[in-house]
């Protein structure tokens, strides 16, 4: 008898993301799976119930999910949710463990063998399964796409009989996946384009997409990037000297994209109010760790605000703002990571836990939480998991209070500007994209 993989509608209102689509059941049908998809699952991905029939899904109600064997989620099951899953069940989604510890408990606690796809490491085996590339690859896009909805001017430089517009000048603070995208994007719509990083390696990648490569190009510099790619930490120094190289450049631009983010940590401040304050009335600042307490000072998640003339966006789940497409990537990576927990024979799952894809991402199994990563942290929080539901994630309850439409609002008057010292000393570029 096949096994029964259900994709659910995802109950986070601000969730519009679906974790299949009809050319992924396809595939889902053919590696033995009997496929159920949630009434409604796909519309806010623009994909109706009658394409998943027609790819060979069946149309379901929540209570379905009683009977899976398989569940495929964008985001993690609410408590509310582990109700209705049978023990033993899995669940493959992108469940945000940091910081969520008490949610993972409970998730172990249901007996559910869970995935979190943005473990997935980065070989070339998974480069499919890899959905913080997919997504963050969107979200560059998109936020160059929501700055020039904001920017009240135009991008690119116009010679009109009546006079010539001047290109925006924008300034993307981080080149990993989602800054390359930031970069081809605001260059494609006519934009002046300039990016920082601490990584050497990136400066040729910028140069390659027609940007101009920003940062203090010292000795320490050369020497700023392990053997794995990933950013050093920089001396106070060299950090000071970067702060105010890029606070002088900031004066100067239109559009800035910030992308830093470093998994299971606050995100880096590196824009003070000190260095946007100088910017011209209508420039347009775009934070895309937001979720994460932001890069920027006086960054709202989930809402643009309006800070001495300048516009900061705050958008939550930027990749969720084009839906059609991320869904379209993200159901990609999920298929082909179940791809490699089936047994081609049997057509059943059959898990492989030496395989180095399932110990990287596995969170749950047979009723505790197994990464190591959270193994001890689950423990601790394990009696007070209950109370602990209490206090909603962050990155979630941002997301679920965020209004429809964004709200922009004035910040009150600047206070007396803090001494140079103290913008050096929180702006630093010495991290890192987590999404890169």
């Amino acid at each position: 008898m096949a096994q029964t993989l259900f994709i659910p509608k995802e109950t986070e209102a601000s969730e519009p993301r679906v974790g299949g689509s009809p050319e992924t059941v396809k595939k889902l049908i053919t590696l033995g799976f009997d496929v159920i998809v949630e009434a409604g699952a796909g519309v806010d991905s623009r994909i109706p119930d009658a394409e998943f029939v027609a790819a060979g899904a069946r149309i379901g109600k929540t209570a379905d999910i009683k009977g899976a064997d398989v569940i495929l989620k964008v985001r993690r099951p609410a408590t509310a949710e582990l109700k209705a899953y049978k023990q033993g069940a899995i669940v493959i989604a992108m469940l945000d463990p940091y910081g969520n510890e008490a949610a993972i408990q409970a998730i172990a606690d249901a007996g559910i063998t869970a995935f979190t796809m943005e473990f997935m490491p980065r070989i070339t085996r998974a480069q499919v399964m890899d959905v913080l590339s997919s997504q963050a690859n969107l979200a560059g896009y998109q936020a160059v796409i929501d700055a020039a909805a904001e920017y009240d001017r135009a991008l690119p430089m116009m010679m009109t009989a009546a006079g010539t517009v001047p290109a925006a000048k924008v300034f993307i603070m981080g080149v990993g996946v989602a800054g390359l995208q930031a970069i081809a994007t605001a260059r494609r719509l006519g934009g002046v384009v300039t990016a920082t990083d601490v990584r050497p390696a990136v400066k040729e990648q910028v140069a390659s997409l027609g940007a101009k490569f920003l940062a203090v190009e010292d000795e320490e510099f050369k020497a700023a990037e392990t053997a794995g790619g990933y950013a050093k930490e920089m001396s106070k120094e060299y950090q000071a000297k970067q702060a105010a190289l890029v606070a002088e450049h900031i004066a100067k631009q239109d559009i800035i994209i910030t992308t830093a983010l470093i998994p299971g940590r606050p995100a880096p401040r590196l824009v003070t109010r000190e260095m946007y304050a100088r910017m011209r009335p209508g420039s347009v600042i775009i934070d895309l760790a937001v979720e994460r307490g932001g890069n920027v000072e006086g960054a709202v998640a989930g809402m643009v605000t309006e800070v001495d003339g300048v516009r900061i966006v705050g958008h939550l789940n930027v990749a969720g703002r084009i839906a059609a497409t991320a869904s379209q990537l993200y159901a990609k990576n999920l298929v082909a990571f179940v791809e490699t927990l089936v047994d081609k024979e049997t057509k059943s799952v059959n898990i492989n836990f030496d395989d180095e894809l399932v110990k990287a991402t596995v969170l749950t199994h047979g009723g505790k939480v197994v990464h190591p990563n959270f193994a001890n942290a689950a423990a601790a929080v394990a009696p007070v998991a209950k109370p602990a539901k209490k206090a909603a994630p962050t990155m979630e309850s941002g997301a679920k209070d965020a209004p429809a439409k964004a709200v922009i609002k004035k910040a009150p008057a600047p206070k007396a500007k803090a001494p140079a010292k103290s913008a050096a000393s929180k702006s630093t570029a010495a991290k890192n994209e987590g999404e890169a």
